[in-house]
């Protein structure tokens, strides 16, 4: 076999067997394929595309090259969620607990972020003594004890995934629907779910901007699932603007407790309420996606999710006395009104702008060495729809520094002021 062949073979739009793709990702994985023939390779897969047989064997193949978590000594059905991204996302710190306090097993491998805002591990990490490295043996006692553990992602998971990331991202191949699906189901095959529900975000702030195309990049990932012996459900959901109120670590950590005490905001309530009625079902729990939402409604309101929550950080290490006293997370130095320039209705919040604005205060990344400063970020105080008068906060900006001048430029470009605003869903459809 000879990988100019190959690569020849998908230019010319021919189907490539499993035996050939665990060939080229054994070989680029190993250093036998250099990287301007691997180049070459996905730039045709870019144009010409993969089958859903060529596509589940890519991911498999991924899944092969490195560490595999079996979670088979965890009781029940384990169910993963995974989030394509967006701007003040925090679904995975109410959904675990809330999913949990129902009785189903919540094993989370998650990471740190690279954009907005920090990720799953980044915001655990802003409480006190929170534990986020466990050794395999704990990490599926406490799930079996507790029903639910959060932790940073170990071992040597995919490691052809993030070679072939890092040569996507030089050559302009990053769009493509197979590459981009593998990359995500590889990881969450390999590490060790029975069944996923994944929240494809559309829009502004998600890599999808289109419904066409995260319509594709869904349907594509769930039929890789499915194959691949993983029930599997996808729902896409609005990222036109931020999820929440907050975007920021401690804002999003403090956001997600006031959401599991009931008083959050209403689109991350009723998204976590959709995406854990969805993770109910795969586990069996329930018959229905309305019992599965009753059932969550009813945990949230008898506070059991609120006291798996704090069992949850507690059992980690954390010290949970900032879910009573949400200030011991710490604040930051300056907290800056931004004002409306105009009276009229809110229209638009440009939600990647948003994120950029929380991300140069120091609230994200824009490379992974970047440090980032746990308490800064932004709360908005008006969403789209909601009426404002000139003069009136608009959002409070959470700075550590006086000077925020780059964060108010992208908020100026942000958002809009109208006469009404389009009505736009918060869950787009459904695909299973």
């Amino acid at each position: 076999m000879r990988m100019v062949d190959l690569i020849h073979k998908k230019q010319e739009n021919q189907t490539l067997t499993q035996e050939e793709i665990q060939y080229i990702v054994k070989g680029f994985t190993e250093g036998k394929i250099p990287d301007y023939q691997m180049a070459a390779f996905n730039m045709a897969v870019y144009f010409n595309g993969m089958n859903p047989k060529e596509v589940s064997a890519l991911t498999m193949a991924m899944v092969e090259s490195g560490d595999q978590i079996d979670l088979s000594a965890i009781k029940g059905i384990k169910v993963d969620k995974h989030s394509t991204g967006g701007v003040g996302d925090t679904t995975t710190l109410v959904l675990a607990p809330l999913v949990a306090s129902c009785g189903v097993p919540v094993a989370k491998m998650s990471g740190r972020g690279l954009g907005h805002t920090g990720g799953t591990i980044d915001k655990l990490e802003t409480i006190k003594g929170f534990q986020f490295e466990l050794s395999q043996e704990d990490f599926i006692q406490q799930v079996n004890q507790h029903q639910v553990a959060v932790v940073g992602q170990t071992g040597d998971l995919t490691p052809a995934d993030k070679k072939l990331y890092a040569l996507r991202d030089v050559t302009s191949t990053v769009q493509s629907i197979p590459l981009i699906a593998s990359s995500i189901m590889s990881k969450k095959i390999a590490s060790g779910a029975d069944a996923i529900v994944l929240d494809v975000k559309v829009g502004d702030g998600a890599f999808m901007k289109t419904i066409e195309m995260a319509e594709e990049l869904a349907t594509t990932m769930v039929e890789i699932g499915n194959h691949l012996g993983r029930k599997t459900v996808a729902v896409l959901s609005n990222m036109d603007q931020p999820l929440g109120f907050a975007i920021g670590n401690t804002l999003e950590v403090n956001e997600a407790v006031e959401t599991l005490k009931g008083n959050g905001p209403e689109d991350l309530t009723q998204l976590c309420l959709s995406l854990g009625a969805q993770m109910l079902l795969s586990a069996q729990r329930v018959k229905s996606i309305q019992e599965g939402t009753d059932l969550l409604q009813e945990q949230i309101d008898s506070g059991a999710a609120l006291k798996k929550f704090r069992e949850f950080i507690e059992v980690q290490g954390g010290d949970a006395s900032f879910i009573d006293e949400p200030e011991r997370l710490g604040k930051a130095k300056y907290q800056i009104p931004y004002l409306a320039k105009s009276s009229g209705v809110v229209s638009h919040w440009v939600a990647n702008l948003v994120g950029e604005a929380a991300m140069v205060l120091g609230a994200g990344r824009a490379v992974k060495e970047d440090q980032i400063d746990p308490v800064v970020g932004i709360v908005l105080k008006a969403k789209v729809g909601d009426s404002i008068q000139e003069g009136e906060p608009l959002a409070i900006i959470h700075s550590n520094r006086e000077d925020i001048s780059d964060c108010l430029a992208r908020l100026d470009q942000a958002v809009q002021i109208a006469d009404s605003a389009e009505e736009l869903p918060l869950i787009y459809k459904t695909i299973d």
